[in-house]
């Protein structure tokens, strides 16, 4: 059975940035489940299984258009450091949640350090960045069906 838009399909995988860094792996874990062409996947993943059998395996590249989208400086912003709690030390690559007016929770990471502000950017750490995956297929299976008798 090929995956197609609806199957539900199990597949091990390897992601990394063209410099050859492994940002994401399924190897040692259960394989990745999802439904294609349900929203689940960045677009170039769920795009890359459609037509592959199990026991297929390919290696894609997924532009950021694809992926995780671009960079966006909007998503950059200076923020005092006196805001800081009292006790921690920002260092350039530090990970924070920060919150918003509403209450939402977001991942910051810190990209510069200066005197009287700390450098936040809110952007996915993969934005902007070209993705390499090899995929290997494991499962496919039927999805739900798209007419529905009464």
């Amino acid at each position: 059975m090929k995956a197609a838009k609806g199957s539900k399909v199990k597949v091990h995988y390897t992601g990394r940035l063209n410099s050859g860094e492994q940002f994401d792996s399924s190897a040692g874990r259960e394989p990745l489940e999802f439904e294609v062409g349900a929203g689940m996947m960045i677009k170039g993943f769920d795009d890359a299984v459609v037509g592959m059998v199990v026991g297929d395996k390919k290696t894609i590249t997924i532009a950021p258009q694809d992926g995780y989208g671009e960079a966006n400086s909007d998503m950059i912003v200076e923020f005092p450091r006196d805001r800081f709690p009292e006790d921690m030390m920002p260092e350039v690559g530090m990970q924070l949640n920060m919150s918003n007016g509403a209450g939402q929770n977001f991942p910051v990471t810190i990209v510069e350090v200066k005197e009287e502000t700390v450098t936040l950017d809110a952007n996915h750490f993969l934005a902007g960045k070209d993705l390499i995956f090899d995929i290997e297929m494991v499962e496919v299976s039927g999805g739900s069906p798209l007419i529905i008798m009464p």
